[in-house]
């Protein structure tokens, strides 16, 4: 998710049809073309002449279904894919290049950036309309993933729309340099973090010899290079620059993608369709109370549904 790495270094311191339909949840391995070896997804059928949605997830190392090594097992994008398919809207859930099933399309995943991302989207639109015969393919990203489809969104290719669930809307510096100061705990590496930021913002990557050691596993210059691309994008400017039909979906309780980005995405894209979902957290389910604690349990909680009228809300855009 595109806070992973924020939320670490503030640690430091299917349709027509009456009949019910059969959905497999494992659903059908798929492949498009990488540039060393395969991209791979799931398809999960949601009926003859069903529109098509591509998911992208979140940041690091999350994969196809929402899971990440890094203690992240709710499977929520395996969840929105499965009901989606029950209501007549068919979904490619994909691995992003060099990780998971995608692991062979590049040596080193830490190489990819959010342009190479959005022509992997690109890749996967081609794919689709041949296998499905969809005249376009729509587009879901999470968090990041609604970066990569807005990025995605600038090409000229066959996209009928995106779907941006709990996508940032300002850029990611802002938002690091706003968490880095609410919490007290950094203010001993108050000046290296900012530094850092204006490095990386410059195109500079910064020794780990040269930070604070506290901060320097965080930030390993590896990482560092794919910060430098991200911080350089602008999710509002992208939303506003976009001119297709565009669904902005918002929790009351999302910890990583807060209100202030759903307002920047919704001021600079003024006619898109806005969903808010109070309850709802960043991994798409619902939490009582604002307690940190109980909203990150769900986090590793795949029994726990998603949140009510989310996939409802999403397959009527796709379908209207």
């Amino acid at each position: 998710m595109i806070r992973e790495l924020v939320t670490l270094a503030g640690a430091v311191a299917m349709t027509g049809s009456a009949m019910a339909k059969q959905v497999e949840p494992a659903g059908i391995e798929v492949e498009a073309a990488g540039p060393s070896g395969p991209l791979k997804g799931t398809l999960l059928d949601g009926g003859k002449g069903a529109p098509v949605v591509l998911i992208i997830p979140g940041s690091g190392p999350t994969d196809r279904d929402g899971n990440s090594p890094m203690g992240v097992t709710a499977g929520y994008l395996r969840q929105i894919a499965e009901s989606l398919a029950s209501k007549g809207v068919s979904s490619v859930r994909i691995d992003k290049r060099g990780m998971f099933g995608s692991r062979a399309a590049v040596a080193d995943p830490n190489s990819a950036t959010i342009g190479s991302y959005a022509d992997d989207v690109v890749t996967w639109v081609d794919v689709l309309k041949a296998r499905t015969g969809a005249r376009c393919v729509w587009v879901a990203g999470h968090s990041e993933g609604a970066l990569v489809a807005l990025a995605a969104g600038q090409r000229k290719t066959a996209i009928c729309g995106l779907v941006l669930l709990a996508g940032p809307g300002r850029k990611l510096g802002v938002v690091m340099r706003e968490q880095f100061r609410a919490n007290p705990a950094n203010a001993p590496f108050m000046d290296a973090l900012m530094g850092l930021l204006d490095a990386l913002e410059a195109g500079r990557t910064m020794p780990a010899d040269t930070l604070p050691p506290p901060i320097a596993p965080i930030f390993p210059v590896g990482v560092q290079g794919y910060l430098i691309d991200l911080l350089k994008h602008d999710p509002a400017a992208l939303a506003a620059a976009y001119p297709g039909p565009l669904l902005i979906v918002q929790g009351g309780r999302d910890l990583q993608v807060v209100q202030a980005d759903a307002d920047a995405l919704r001021m600079a894209a003024p006619t898109a369709r806005y969903l808010l979902l109070p309850a709802m957290n960043h991994v798409l389910k619902d939490v009582e109370g604002d307690g940190s604690a109980a909203n990150l349990a769900t986090y590793a909680d795949a029994s726990r549904p998603l949140t009510p009228g989310l996939a409802d809300a999403v397959a009527a855009f796709i379908k209207r």
